[in-house]
């Protein structure tokens, strides 16, 4: 039973990520091996996770996996000193309707886990009611066990020891306080934060959020209070592969896929592939099956349309054998995409859709699917969760619709998804199989 720990906070832009990263990089500089894992469905967060601890971080979630998935997948830190989790925004927020296993909120993940939540707190505009906020938090839901917080960004010595005498007299706490700095400061875009692997100065941010949380926060009084449940030891089955040689999209656009997803592939003895269409790479002749993730095709819709050895290898890859694309990947197999510029460039053209960046919507939101067309690995009538996050509007889609998708509260989503031959592609991210 490793100890661990969950990094929550009121709200979303708190700053949960930065003391995250700093927080597992000082544990491992002390010389503890850190295991992160990210409660929810984002994505982007768990390869910044890996590069501070320096192993995959894993997501958890409460709405989109079974139990015995979720522990399945925290096994991962049995080789692990400490457990570092990061909550998803505010640290009881989730859907309106509890699904079978729940809302998916950090809240249920550290109480299921028996991890104490660590509140990150943003004082900014307070100084003693940042303790009522933080009282009430730690009373709002009976058997959660909220340890205390860390204030980030203080103002001054002065703004951080009028939040102590607030945080003293509610019996909060407090263990550590950091002060404002533009050098931790994280670039975001449209889907979030700016991918780890497109930040060439992450080490140096990394390196400097370490040093300010083992000058500024008490990491002995954390490890003490870092605590775990004892849980079975489960053999959930996961989502089986597509294939047994996947060919599998990795580069700049297309980097959105769950690590569980992966390491359930390799376990169930399927190898994984990589190759790079921005780089005009194609899919891997010995493979019996594609896999286009999500990403960032919009970024890169040029490089794409001109990769024309990928373009025309995946269509010929696609007369044999399936392939399927999530969000991004799915877009790229479309016919065409406007990016925001409103200019169409060319897509692979395994399917007839059309999408376009020119007029931005948020589609955001847990998905549910029943399969009407089979998908590599799943049968027709599959039972699918998954998470849908993008700003792509659909400008044409006349190919057979791929499922039947709803939102978390059962409201019919028309982002179907799209099926043409052996060719299949959804805008949800799938997370997991429903028996």
């Amino acid at each position: 039973m490793t100890p661990g720990l969950m990094i929550a906070a009121p709200a979303s832009g708190t700053g949960k990520t930065t003391v995250t990263l700093g927080l597992a990089r000082a544990l491992r500089n002390r010389g503890l091996t850190v295991q992160c894992f990210k409660s929810g469905p984002d994505y982007i967060d768990p390869a910044f996770h890996a590069a501070a601890s320096g192993r995959p971080s894993f997501n958890v979630d409460s709405w989109a996996m079974p139990a015995a998935l979720t522990d399945q997948i925290a096994q991962q830190a049995d080789s692990a000193d400490i457990i570092v989790a990061e909550g998803s925004m505010g640290l009881f927020d989730g859907v309106a309707t509890p699904g079978a296993w729940g809302t998916g909120s950090s809240a249920e993940m550290a109480q299921h886990f028996g991890w104490p939540v660590i509140l990150v707190l943003d004082p900014a505009g307070q100084a003693q009611t940042a303790a009522a906020v933080a009282q009430g938090l730690a009373r709002f839901r009976p058997g959660l066990n909220v340890a205390g917080v860390i204030l980030n960004r203080t103002a001054s010595p002065r703004h951080e020891a009028l939040i102590r005498v607030g945080m003293e007299a509610a019996g909060i706490t407090v263990f550590g306080a950091l002060p404002k700095s533009a050098a931790i400061t994280m670039p975001e875009r449209h889907l979030g934060l700016v991918q780890a692997e497109e930040q060439s100065g992450l080490s140096t941010l990394i390196a400097t959020a370490a040093s300010l949380i083992a000058q500024h926060v008490d990491l002995d009084a954390l490890l003490h209070a870092a605590n775990a449940h004892p849980l079975p030891k489960t053999s959930h089955m996961p989502t089986p592969p597509p294939g047994q040689r996947i060919a599998l999209a990795r580069d700049a656009a297309f980097s959105f896929v769950y690590p569980h997803m992966i390491e359930g592939w390799r376990k169930a003895g399927a190898t994984v592939l990589p190759f790079s269409p921005v780089a005009d790479e194609t899919p891997d002749d010995t493979a019996d099956c594609c896999w286009l993730p999500g990403g960032y095709p919009e970024l890169h819709a040029g490089r794409l349309a001109a990769a024309h050895t990928f373009r025309t290898r995946l269509q010929a890859f696609g007369l044999t054998r399936p392939v399927h694309g999530e969000c991004g990947g799915y877009m790229a197999m479309g016919a065409g995409l406007i990016d925001a510029a409103g200019i169409r460039h060319q897509m692979a053209g395994l399917l007839g859709l059309e999408t376009s960046f020119a007029k931005r919507k948020m589609h955001l939101g847990y998905r549910q699917a029943t399969l009407l067309h089979p998908m590599p690995g799943l049968p027709n009538y599959s039972h699918l969760r998954g998470h849908e996050f993008h700003y792509a509007t659909i400008t044409a889609q006349p190919d057979a619709p791929l499922a039947h998708v709803t939102d978390a509260n059962g409201n019919p989503v028309p982002e179907t998804g799209s099926a043409q031959g052996r060719a299949t592609g959804s805008f949800f991210h799938l997370i997991a199989g429903v028996a």
